[in-house]
């Protein structure tokens, strides 16, 4: 018999109490029990990173994570990005340029994007690939992600000046 517990998860800086199971993944906690469903599952085996997550600010894929092993650390998804409404840059950018097309897997790059950005303002098209590797989109070719991700770069270390 599965033993369930109550957890405590910082989300997007709220805090939240939830009843799990030892078998959950961050992914089911963050969708089924907090209802943020802009994290999505696609393979549930790390292979396309569509789950990307920031966990205290680095990328995991939130499909293998465990939920109990992320209680206590900082937690941030696509629905955190946005501050009062307005969209991260980010977000913009990958809307502007046209970097998503059906958009399943954008959460998941942008997450990834943001890891990178805040560890390197200034990434070369290159780092950007690097990056974005564990991230697979299935109706692009990456151009236009890529694109997103220096466009988003340059704006924000420009709002910065």
């Amino acid at each position: 018999m599965r033993k369930k517990q109550i957890a405590t998860f910082m989300v997007n800086g709220v805090e939240y109490d939830t009843i799990i199971e030892p078998q959950m993944t961050l992914a089911d906690v963050l969708r089924d029990n907090l209802g943020l469903t802009g994290t999505k599952i696609a393979c549930s085996t790390g292979d396309c990173g569509c789950c990307t997550v920031l966990m205290d600010g680095k990328p995991v894929f939130s499909c293998l994570t465990l939920a109990i092993t992320a209680g206590g650390k900082d937690i941030m998804t696509i629905e955190g990005l946005s501050q009062d409404g307005n969209l991260h840059q980010l977000q913009r950018s990958f809307i502007e340029l046209g970097a998503s097309q059906c958009g399943y897997c954008t959460p998941g790059q942008i997450m990834a994007a943001k890891a990178l950005l805040d560890e390197n303002p200034a990434p070369g098209e290159e780092e950007v690939k690097e990056a974005l590797a564990g991230n697979l989109c299935r109706c692009t070719g990456y151009v236009k992600i890529n694109e997103a991700v220096l466009d988003a770069a340059e704006k924000i270390r420009r709002e910065g000046e």
